[in-house]
């Protein structure tokens, strides 16, 4: 028990050393402040408590404070450390969503259908510069809408984050890539896959086969084109009349001049296409007309200026033989009565050209369609009507263009056989039509 006391009381004069250091010190601080009312003993007393502490500077070392800085320096350290792994690892993730949504990584497959119509792109004149940027010429180019497109694919499915899209294509210029039409695009089509595939001549293009009948109008077949979802109405009639097309036989607008779709009325061959859908308005046009000049052979054009006729006046006799033959067979002889007629100087007589002008009247022209004072109205009108009346067929233009010879001057349906019945006098010909009953 000795010991055990002799170690308690250790401890206490330690404490009790610790306190009287503790409470000379608060009076040294004491006496620093109010040197001025010190007495002399006092102030002997902390002149030789000052000059203890400067021989002895350990004394003003405290090590607790030392090892509490250390800590907090610890502390800061590992928490920094921390603070850069979690933003490591944040950019990490989004690094990684980006990429996999710009690479189609891990993606469910599935394919969707994207539709750009013809109204989101504008057309813009930009200028063409040399290795030294020095403006050598100008071009016009085609850019889509990136936010319509960037929306329809996220819509769609097919991205995630259209900023990053939109990023994409104007370092690629993908708005000036993509052309209107409809497209079925897969799910695991990266970024630039899914630029490349929205072009008519990928194979993601969506195309739709449509036939054209020989005696169609131009109205008639824009009507189609647009119920198959070729292109617009609207589109196509636009096209017609202001766009420039690459052919001979097509008279293009002036540039100040006013839009007239009708010059392209006779020259869309009719014939089963097989389009893009929501394709460009002028491309759809292009195919029509560009099959109609690949039949004009070195030989037909031969056979045209042998003729006599200009190609658009054999174009508007075929367009009168399409709507008033019954069959090939008679082709060339209703060809021959048009031609009889207007080497006579007479009427033509023929009631499909004021047909034209009314293309919502079904059956025969009335009485008093028949008296209208239209250049389309050849009852009342010598010649040609101004345009062709439909888009005929090959072989309405080779009757027009090689017609029998023959003394004909009129014709009839003859209601029994579906065919029509020539003649060489009015007074046969007015025989019969009493016959029938129209």
């Amino acid at each position: 028990m000795s010991k055990e006391s002799d170690a308690i009381d250790q401890v206490f004069k330690i404490h009790e050393e610790a306190r009287k250091e503790r409470t000379q010190s608060q009076k040294l601080d004491q006496i620093r402040v109010g040197t001025s009312r010190l007495t002399r003993e006092e102030k002997t007393w902390a002149d030789e408590e000052e000059a203890e502490i400067q021989d002895s500077p350990q004394e003003l070392y405290h090590p607790i404070q030392r090892r509490d800085e250390t800590r907090t320096g610890c502390l800061g350290g590992v928490l920094y450390a921390v603070f850069v792994f979690c933003v490591s690892i944040i950019l990490a993730c989004l690094g990684w969503m980006a990429a996999s949504d710009m690479l189609a990584l891990n993606k469910e497959g599935f394919t969707a259908t994207v539709v750009l119509p013809e109204s989101i792109f504008e057309t813009e004149v930009v200028d063409v510069l040399d290795e030294d940027g020095n403006v050598t010429d100008h071009t016009t180019v085609k850019r889509a809408d990136l936010d319509y497109l960037s929306n329809t694919l996220k819509q769609a499915g097919l991205i995630e984050y259209k900023w990053l899209f939109e990023s994409y294509c104007r370092i690629a210029k993908a708005d000036q890539k993509v052309r209107p039409g409809e497209y079925q695009l897969q799910s695991t089509y990266d970024y630039r896959a899914l630029i490349q595939n929205m072009r008519p001549n990928a194979g993601s293009a969506v195309t739709v086969n449509v036939t054209l009948i020989e005696g169609m109008t131009m109205h008639e077949m824009f009507v189609l084109l647009e119920r198959s979802g070729v292109a617009s109405f609207e589109d196509l009639e636009e096209a017609a009349g202001t766009s420039r097309f690459n052919y001979s036989f097509i008279e293009n607008p002036e540039d100040d001049g006013e839009a007239d779709p009708l010059r392209l009325e006779g020259y869309l061959f009719p014939e089963t296409y097989n389009f893009y859908a929501n394709m460009q308005a002028s491309s759809a046009i292009n195919r029509l007309l560009e099959q109609f000049n690949s039949n004009l052979t070195d030989e037909v054009l031969s056979d045209i200026q042998n003729s006599g006729r200009s190609l658009r006046d054999l174009v508007t006799v075929a367009s009168m033989i399409e709507k008033e033959a019954a069959d090939d067979d008679e082709r060339a002889d209703i060809a021959s009565v048009i031609y009889n007629r207007l080497n006579s100087d007479m009427f033509l007589g023929i009631d499909a050209t004021i047909l034209y002008v009314h293309p919502e009247h079904e059956g025969a022209p009335t009485a008093e369609m028949l008296k209208e004072k239209s250049p389309y109205n050849t009852r009342t009108v010598k010649g040609l009507p101004p345009t062709p009346i439909c888009n005929p067929g090959l072989a309405s233009l080779m009757a027009a263009l090689s017609p029998n010879q023959t003394d004909y001057y009129y014709y009839a349906l003859d209601m029994d056989t579906g065919r029509h019945r020539f003649f060489t006098n009015q007074e046969e010909f007015d025989s019969f039509v009493a016959t029938q009953n129209y």
